[in-house]
């Protein structure tokens, strides 16, 4: 590649097609001059954060697709008492919760807000059932900030998340939406300081945003944290299919136990003198039979269920195609996509989505010795590292991210234009959430898959679950392998010197070093098994 040449530089008007909506969006917030602290929690939001922008412009575009009718016949309640309370004041948000939510350019609750945030409120367990990036978080925290504002303790609220980003996001989101209020997180996650998290939580904080894991961790080892869960009136399963999976489920179990003991001790001791049930509220993208089941074994009879869409559903504006190339040379057309396809469509910033964290691994060594900049995000870097990747690509310094599955579920990235499957994932859901990272609240978006000659029964089960067929780029094969083989020599020889610096970094004899080249590998014969 020419030195200083820009990836994704802004291409010079042409005819050639854009891909629709990729245009920036920009909103305008009103701020409260009566509420400091909304306009201090706005300046201490950190680049790459969530944003309430972004919030904002979510919400915007959720409502004018919906007002629109775009999403009318796929809207399936099962219990629809709600959906005709059309403003956040009709579901019962107080006004200075309202006023909160106006300051960060948020004024009407989108079709999960509308169905959902009422029933919590009045005490209800409920399953919300929507499309990644529909407004799901809003959807529980801004009632249970409105319950808590009423008889402020801690702990008041644990919400659990199945990865480590996600949970901080989730904070960021309780931070903007608490402003007005002095609203103690605490996000318990690993790969950071033990002992400083049981000291947050000794203190009591009124929010508790943990991956499972780690919170089970800490409640076995920390003897006197039972105290503070005493009376936790929500628990929130958040991504509730992936957290409801088996890898997940002695923790749920742990945690849920443990609530529920300590309250039931407090009540028999005195120390709590009304016993109350603890709500529950689980909300997925997906509805699958570890649903079903939890409801029928924890959830209360009268739980009320919004389902926003049946099946999988892949967002309206994405398109989706697909590219057959043979395994042992994806690298090469990779480099070719990334180099040629995406300038020409404009396309600023994309997910590339690997089966293992080595070939995360390895594919970004691959492209860093290609001089293309990219960040990578997996299981095997440090809290450290994995948070100033994320950094780095949010606030648009670094245009591509490569990741394993862990960055697949609920991050909102508004600026995410393409997603790239490098591997195919076994899992359709798997697919839809990957797919999720663009298109999101009516944008538009690409999603290309690189389709060996091992995954087109993983293709064919992707198309037959979200009834929508990949187009294929077929057609362009002919110009595209010309084009793409010209880097053939190119590629191979990044792929060679990446391997190596990873031999080196490791030592020869390592099992690390001898699994990734298993990856690579693996990787040629295009029989990568899922992380």
């Amino acid at each position: 590649m020419e030195e200083g040449f820009q990836l994704f530089a802004a291409a010079p008007p042409k005819k050639k097609k854009k891909l629709n909506n990729f245009s920036p969006i920009t909103t305008t917030i009103n701020d409260s001059k009566s509420d400091n602290k909304i306009k201090q929690n706005k300046k201490v939001l950190k680049q790459g954060e969530c944003s309430p922008i972004a919030i904002a412009e979510e919400n915007e575009l959720l409502l004018k697709e919906s007002d629109n009718g775009a999403s009318d016949k796929d809207v399936a309640i099962q219990n629809d008492e709600y959906t005709s309370l059309v403003s956040f004041k009709d579901l019962g948000v107080s006004e200075w919760l309202c006023a909160v939510c106006g300051s960060l350019g948020i004024t009407n609750p989108t079709p999960v807000q509308r169905g959902c945030i009422a029933a919590v409120l009045s005490g209800k367990d409920v399953i919300g059932l929507a499309q990644t990036g529909s407004g799901k978080t809003a959807a529980f925290a801004l009632p249970i900030i409105q319950s808590l504002s009423k008889d402020p303790y801690g702990v008041y609220a644990v919400i659990l998340t199945p990865t480590r980003e996600l949970a901080i996001q989730i904070s960021d989101q309780f931070k903007a939406f608490g402003s007005g209020m002095s609203l103690k997180v605490s996000v318990i996650i690993g790969g950071m300081d033990m002992q400083k998290q049981a000291k947050e939580l000794s203190c009591r904080p009124h929010i508790i945003i943990a991956t499972p894991g780690r919170l089970r961790s800490l409640l076995e080892s920390e003897s006197g944290l039972g105290a503070g869960f005493r009376r936790v009136r929500f628990m929130v399963l958040d991504e509730a299919d992936r957290l409801l999976d088996p890898s997940f489920s002695s923790e749920l179990k742990c945690i849920r136990s443990f609530i529920e003991g300590t309250h039931a001790m407090a009540v028999a001791e005195g120390v709590v003198r009304r016993p109350y049930r603890l709500q529950t509220l689980l909300f997925s993208a997906t509805f699958t039979d570890q649903l079903v089941q939890l409801q029928k074994e924890i959830l209360d009879p009268a739980t009320h269920v919004f389902k926003a869409y049946d099946g999988l559903k892949i967002p309206a504006n994405l398109r989706e195609e697909m590219l057959f190339v043979p395994a042992k040379v994806k690298d090469v057309y990779l480099y070719y996509v990334l180099t040629h396809v995406m300038p020409e469509r404009q396309v600023r910033s994309a997910i590339i989505f690997t089966a293992t964290k080595d070939a995360c691994h390895l594919v970004g060594l691959i492209l860093e010795e290609l001089g293309i900049k990219a960040v990578t995000l997996h299981s095997g870097k440090t809290q450290r590292d994995r948070l100033a990747s994320l950094a780095l690509f949010k606030s648009e310094t670094v245009p591509l991210l490569i990741a394993t599955d862990v960055a697949s579920r609920g991050l909102d990235i508004p600026t995410v234009d393409a997603v790239i499957h490098y591997d195919i994932p076994r899992n359709p859901a798997d697919y839809v959430h990957r797919s999720g990272r663009t298109a999101r609240a009516g944008r538009g978006g690409w999603s290309l898959s690189l389709v060996t000659q091992h995954d087109v029964g993983r293709v064919q089960g992707v198309e037959k679950e979200t009834g929508n067929t990949m187009n294929s780029l077929e057609a362009l094969k002919g110009a595209l392998e010309a084009e793409a083989l010209k880097s053939l020599t190119k590629v191979y020889a990044a792929k060679r010197a990446a391997m190596m610096r990873t031999a080196e970094a490791e030592g020869l004899d390592t099992g690390k070093s001898k699994r990734v080249k298993r990856a690579s590998r693996m990787m040629d014969k295009g029989s990568l098994g899922e992380e």
